[in-house]
């Protein structure tokens, strides 16, 4: 099997994209006169499926040309994650020895100790609670966004082009959305709503995606299950397996995986978990890991 990304184009993949884009536009057009809390999970999901299949494009898919893929997911359903900042800060932190990194990696959620002694008690309480799972789905989003948003505020005034230039084409991929958001019967409320427990549903994923490693490769997660949360986040459960080998569109994944599994495991030290039923059920109300790096050190 190739460990690079396919030659031609990936019709499957790119079929996946416009069923998305339907599925996501008739969950809003039929399903708010039958139901509205139906109306809003069903669009939550594809919200979700569609961060999974951005991070597809992000990756190379499914067409080799860049930009084709770009303008496939300009229009963002989540509405708050411009696609080229997404890109950026993804490829960032696929530099695999900044992983967990507080400053350098910018999926990082763990802080400097220095700068969690600084915080006051609730926000200290806030983050403990956005380490549990629940806490990660809930509040996780806002919290998330608040700290991109200030980055991004930062990084503009300070004249970062490519952070502005990021956020000026995102405008009409989100113009886009109000505006076929506005030719069906969900209240915009509502899709704020869908798209909010969208990012929700992507932290399920990435809440123990990364842990705290001496070793690179063992920072980083197995979970071999194959149901429904696996192809939702498109078997980016095997998140080892894209860290090796980043272009490796999602669908070749799972075989990979279990070709090679033992090296996989060897690799990550075990850090595996068999479905997220069982993450479920450990750390649904339960802090997984503290919020100040534990192997964090000046300087590094």
């Amino acid at each position: 099997m190739s460990e690079r990304l396919p030659k031609g184009p990936e019709w499957g993949t790119f079929f996946l994209i416009l069923a998305c884009y339907g599925g996501w536009f008739a969950a809003m057009s039929l399903l708010p006169e039958v139901n509205l809390l139906l109306a809003i999970a069903a669009t939550a999901i594809l919200v979700a499926f569609h961060s999974s299949l951005t991070h597809e494009a992000l990756h190379g898919h499914p067409f080799r040309i860049k930009a084709l893929n770009e303008i496939l997911m300009a229009p963002q359903l989540n509405m708050m994650i411009p696609y080229y900042r997404f890109r950026d800060t993804h490829l960032a932190h696929h530099r695999d020895e900044k992983l967990t990194d507080p400053y350098d990696d910018p999926e990082s959620n763990f802080l400097d100790p220095v700068v969690w002694q600084q915080k006051s008690i609730w926000q200290r309480r806030i983050y403990r609670a956005n380490n549990t799972l629940l806490g990660r789905m809930l509040l996780g989003p806002i919290i998330g966004q608040i700290c991109f948003l200030a980055s991004d505020a930062r990084a503009a005034l300070q004249g970062d082009r490519s952070v502005i230039w990021a956020w000026v084409v995102f405008v009409p991929g989100l113009a886009v959305v109000l505006w076929l958001v506005s030719l069906t019967p969900m209240p915009l409320w509502a899709y704020c709503i869908a798209a909010y427990l969208g990012l929700g549903l992507v932290k399920i994923r990435t809440f123990l995606e990364h842990r705290a490693h001496e070793q690179t490769h063992a920072r980083t997660v197995i979970v071999e299950s194959r149901g429904p949360l696996a192809f939702l986040f498109l078997n980016n459960n095997f998140h080892v397996v894209h860290h090796l080998h980043p272009g490796v569109p999602w669908y070749a994944l799972p075989r990979l995986y279990r070709d090679r599994r033992e090296e996989f495991l060897s690799a990550n030290d075990n850090y595996t978990y068999s479905c997220y039923g069982q993450v479920f059920r450990r750390y649904f109300l339960r802090s997984k890991d503290p919020v100040p790096h534990p192997l964090w050190q000046p300087g590094e």
